[in-house]
């Protein structure tokens, strides 16, 4: 989160590489076997900073300008972007296959290695690791998840706490710029699904 400038090696900005173009990528790869697999799960660990996240298609690996923060969000929302679309498509095709998403709130991790402040406040507002897991353990395992779901901890600011059912961002539930998303992902990562 919010590091300097930095690549991964296929050249893509590392936040929206590592955070949303591995993943779309893995699970791409996964895909039949997820849909061949009783009970299939997939959980997209999103985050609350989504909500302030845009999607800017003509800088997504930071050729023009780069802000950490931004980079950061943008990530977060296409992860967001992600989980509905892919949960859209396989229902389509008939899959039973179950997408929702988690956010782990504040959660004291080396994810704030590059932000002396937020380190600072850890002992503040943090949770401990196994705490900021629960959410996605949730997602992953409770009877009552449904497709598209999404679950953050239910404390003040959404920082920590238990798991609760929440709604992302209007712009997550955006189905044209998920479709174009989708598409730059597939260009991008040279995985195309097949339905």
């Amino acid at each position: 989160m919010g590091p300097p400038l930095t690549k991964t090696t296929d050249g893509f900005e590392v936040q929206f590489g590592a955070n949303h173009l591995g993943h779309f990528a893995l699970t791409g790869l996964l895909l039949e076997t997820l849909k061949n697999t009783t009970n299939a799960r997939v959980i997209v660990v999103g985050s609350a900073v989504e909500r302030f996240g845009k999607i800017d298609f003509e800088n997504l690996n930071a050729e023009h300008q780069y802000n950490p923060m931004n980079a950061y969000g943008q990530s977060k929302l296409a992860n967001m972007l992600f989980c509905y679309e892919l949960g859209r498509h396989l229902q389509t095709s008939g899959s039973d296959v179950l997408v929702a998403a988690s956010h782990p709130g504040w959660t004291a991790t080396n994810l704030q290695v590059h932000s002396a402040s937020t380190r600072f406040l850890n002992p503040l507002f943090s949770q401990t690791p196994d705490r900021g897991a629960l959410p996605t353990l949730y997602a992953a395992t409770a009877p009552d998840v449904q497709n598209g779901d999404f679950f953050e901890p239910n404390g003040f600011l959404e920082m920590r706490g238990s798991p609760k059912r929440v709604k992302s961002s209007r712009a997550s539930h955006d189905l044209e710029l998920a479709k174009k998303l989708w598409s730059v992902s597939e260009t991008m990562t040279g995985i195309t699904y097949l339905w």
